[in-house]
């Protein structure tokens, strides 16, 4: 069971987790000697916290600045203890240290009493989803062990965390550096009738079985194996939750693929016919199918996940920067990664005042705020009160993590980022004196930006093969076209692009120059999917876009102007396409 103990800088965190550790004999042996000798050596004085704070940094300066992780067994179970940071300048890894957590130690100094961090801590428990929470109040041989003093803090703290909306299981006196309450009952505290920190935690519940909830495999990578007739692709990754069978049916999101699990794959074990949730498996499929690392594969016959662009969230933020709009971040959300931007603020929370403030226009370092974000491209994700590990998400700016935060609600994509992008951009968009007609009759066709894609195994260079033979026919016959490969562009005018995204983006944008111009603009992107098209389209308004798929396609939804065969010679490819350009009267032919 995973526990996390949180609290104010020099409130005794460190400390309580040593005494513990010492109290019940759980250090290697020779480790408590060897830290009093090493005290004594340099003319410091003993601390149970220095057991943990292995960092020379950390001790120099008697702070915790990383988790520091620890193992722990009572006669009831095996634990795993996380020391969290409490400086206000390393909140960013107490985030990290509590994501698994299951419960939590909340440590106050009874002398100092209830601070910003403790707030701010009670608040990220909350945040994080922890519902298990003890507070442990600290140092109490400080202020002689006044039960008055301890009844104060317990009165203040419930009504804090009630506002929370955490209800704390039970607050127990210690004293952690002379080791009241934390392994036997105190006599300094007669007055205390609760159990002491062991009692409370093993006392603690586990949460429920990840088994029994939604099947959900956060897709790490495919690897495809050639040796020795060996023709797997294998799907790999962690099951986050549920389980899942050979045979069963499943679909990845947002793709929308299809197929059947056809079997469980391990390394170096016996053949197996299920996985279950925290295992690092593969599976093989029944058919073949397209997909990115960062899907998510689900059961068809499970409660689905949300998918969306959209999405709300709370979100605690540690970054040096703000947040801000119109500014580009990375979303982590278990194996996907995207580009995301802030929308809208909905309101910020002051953590330690519980106040909020409404109409910022940023969010700065240690805010907790509602927020509206929007990804370049939908996501799949369950709200956190579904499935707990699909509803966390990390934010990351300039290579760093920013923010942590939950999923509230998924939202539509109706007002998005681009539409208004597109929108403004059309209305300062300055023409020119000729207009789409002049140069229509003169060039004797309409623009158009075709785009040609699959995604099948094997046909990326038959794709490119057709584009240019129908570049080629329609300027030998004396119409404006023009070819563009994808990969000219990402080395040329796109160099500075990071992602696909982007290069979707710009790609769209060029288009609308080009079909202004009143050309027929030819391109290839291997692998489209629907918000790809999608995004091509609005980016090319209000002109028109031709989509020609050759062999399979990741279309969920979109539906393809012409479906060439892979097996097509270019010929016949070529003949169907002149067809196509025919129908849509694009190319306008003329008869006396």
């Amino acid at each position: 069971m995973n526990i996390v103990v949180v609290g104010h800088v020099d409130h005794g965190k460190s400390t309580v987790i040593g005494r513990l550790l010492a109290d019940t004999n759980s250090l290697p042996e020779g480790k408590l000697e060897q830290v009093k000798a090493t005290c004594a050596k340099n003319a410091k004085p003993f601390e149970y916290a220095f057991l943990l704070d292995a960092l020379k940094d950390e001790q120099s300066q008697g702070i915790t600045i990383d988790s520091a992780r620890c193992f722990f067994k009572t006669k009831k179970r095996d634990y795993i203890i996380i020391d969290a940071p409490g400086h206000i300048e390393f909140l960013k890894n107490m985030v990290t240290g509590a994501a698994h957590a299951e419960a939590a130690f909340l440590v106050i100094d009874a002398k100092e009493g209830i601070r910003e961090n403790s707030k701010r801590h009670g608040y990220l428990v909350s945040l994080l989803g922890i519902d298990q929470v003890v507070v442990l109040v600290n140092k109490l041989d400080l202020v002689d062990y006044d039960k008055g003093v301890f009844d104060k803090i317990k009165e203040e703290y419930t009504a804090f965390l009630r506002e929370l909306k955490v209800e704390p299981i039970s607050f127990v006196p210690v004293s952690a550096f002379y080791g009241d309450n934390i392994a036997e009952r105190s006599k300094n505290t007669p007055w205390y009738k609760g159990g002491t920190v062991l009692d409370e935690l093993d006392a603690l519940k586990k949460q429920a079985i990840a088994e029994n909830l939604p099947f959900r495999f956060p897709v790490q990578d495919i690897y495809k194996f050639t040796q020795e007739n060996d023709d797997r692709r294998i799907v790999a990754g962690t099951v986050e939750s549920g389980s899942i069978k050979r045979g069963d049916k499943v679909t990845f999101l947002p793709s929308y693929k299809e197929s059947t699990v056809k079997s469980v794959e391990a390394f170096n074990v016996p053949e197996k016919e299920t996985a279950a949730a925290g295992e690092a498996i593969g599976f093989t499929l029944s058919t073949q199918v397209y997909i990115r690392p960062g899907e998510l594969m689900v059961k068809s016959r499970d409660l689905m996940p949300k998918v969306s662009s959209r999405f709300k969230a709370n979100i605690f933020w540690v970054g040096r920067d703000p947040l801000v709009k119109d500014k580009k971040y990375k979303l982590k959300l278990a194996a996907m990664r995207t580009t995301v931007k802030l929308v809208d603020i909905i309101n910020v929370l002051d953590a330690s005042e519980l106040s909020t403030v409404s109409n910022k226009e940023q969010v700065d370092r240690h805010d907790v705020a509602e927020c509206v974000f929007e990804a370049a491209r939908p996501i799949a994700f369950d709200l956190v009160s579904d499935v707990e590990t699909m509803g966390r998400i990390v934010i990351v700016d300039n290579y760093e993590i920013a923010g942590g935060g939950i999923i509230l609600e998924s939202l539509t994509s109706e007002d998005s980022i681009l539409k208004k992008h597109i929108e403004e951009r059309e209305y300062l968009w300055e023409k020119g004196a000729v207009s789409a007609d002049e140069r229509e009759t003169k060039f004797g066709h309409k623009s158009k930006f075709i785009v040609f894609t699959g995604c099948e195994e094997g046909t990326e260079q038959k794709v490119r093969e057709i584009a240019k033979a129908a570049e080629e026919y329609l300027f030998k016959n004396k119409y404006k076209v023009y070819y563009l490969g994808l990969s000219s562009f990402l080395r040329g005018i796109d160099s500075d692009g990071k992602d696909r995204e982007e290069h979707i983006r710009r790609l769209g944008e060029l288009a609308r120059i080009f079909t202004d111009s009143g050309q027929i603009f030819i391109t290839t992107v291997y692998g489209l999917y629907d918000y790809e098209v999608e995004k091509l389209k609005l980016l090319n308004k209000p002109n028109e876009i031709l989509v020609i798929n050759v062999g399979d396609s990741n279309f969920h939804k979109f539906k393809v102007n012409a479906r060439l065969s892979k097996d097509d010679s270019t010929g016949a490819a070529i003949k169907k396409v002149l067809s196509l350009l025919k129908k849509e009267e694009i190319i306008i032919e003329y008869y006396l």
